[in-house]
């Protein structure tokens, strides 16, 4: 837990680093554009898609005469926006994700190796190029999981629960490799992300949990129609921000933990054999 609180302080601390927050923009700007002008071209396509779609669920009908009975039925009109709204999260936060994974990390680790982690010797065991494939790979597997479970979104307590177990997955798969590319060799990320799971997921689960605060905004949004353009581009610069400080809590803990394992490994190589020997070193959580 020590090394989880410690990374998350220095985490933040370097958040609202100038370089830091210039990272934010690149990634918030493309996505802004490619999905504004994808929801700007084809809403009405959408929309009327969604609901053809959303008429044949009985759910839906007994959503509609719910609300008929409360006096609400104006309601029906803004179910098709808000579900595509729902769905267009995930989306353009995954797209944020690969942005900041594939352009962003480099120059995260490349600020913490020159302020803070000098003295780690960089034995580059992935690449920009095994970066991408890992990043691809385990975002297709997330979205199959999406599919599968988009059904449950629609329900409570569902709704809530879900989209942060898969970000956590998501994030800790792609934040961790990208975090140990450079310093670590291909045999060292295997041992601390088999030494670290559940921290590293937590870090992950973490993330996504701050990112349901935007979530829950950007939804809210769908209801006030003239407001939704602006409340979707601040939201998307908050998935920018958050992912951006996910990648430095990530990167500290994963540098910490390599600073570590290295620190074991030399002592184990020292060390004589026998009674006498030290236990390995663990790394905390």
């Amino acid at each position: 837990m020590n090394d989880l609180l410690r990374s998350f302080v220095r985490a933040l601390a370097n958040a609202f680093h100038p370089r830091m927050l210039w990272l934010t923009f690149m990634p918030f700007a493309v996505a802004t554009v490619a999905w504004g002008a994808i929801l700007w071209f084809f809403w009405q396509t959408l929309t009327g898609a969604a609901r053809n779609w959303l008429d044949g669920w009985a759910l839906s009908s007994a959503m509609y005469r719910l609300f008929d009975s409360i006096g609400f039925s104006s309601l029906h009109a803004v179910i098709a926006p808000f579900f595509i709204a729902i769905m267009a999260i995930p989306l353009i936060v995954i797209t944020i994700l690969l942005l900041i994974a594939t352009l962003s990390m480099p120059a995260v680790i490349k600020l913490l190796t020159r302020r803070q982690y000098a003295a780690l010797e960089m034995r580059r065991g992935g690449s920009w190029y095994g970066s991408l494939g890992h990043s691809v790979i385990t975002t297709v597997v997330c979205l199959v999981l999406l599919v599968f479970t988009l059904p449950l979104w629609l329900i409570p307590p569902f709704f809530a629960i879900i989209p942060p177990v898969l970000w956590g997955w998501l994030t800790y798969r792609v934040m961790t490799y990208d975090a140990l590319a450079l310093h670590a060799t291909a045999q060292e990320r295997r041992t601390i992300v088999r030494r670290a799971r559940w921290p590293l997921f937590g870090i992950g689960v973490i993330s996504g949990l701050l990112g349901s605060l935007p979530t829950m905004l950007w939804a809210w949004s769908v209801w006030l129609v003239p407001l939704f353009p602006v409340v979707a581009a601040v939201t998307i610069w908050i998935y920018a921000f958050i992912l951006v400080f996910s990648a430095l809590w990530f990167a500290h803990y994963c540098l910490h933990a390599l600073e570590h394992l290295r620190i074991e490994t030399a002592a184990a190589a020292l060390a004589p054999s026998g009674p006498g020997t030290p236990p390995e070193f663990r790394i905390s959580g």
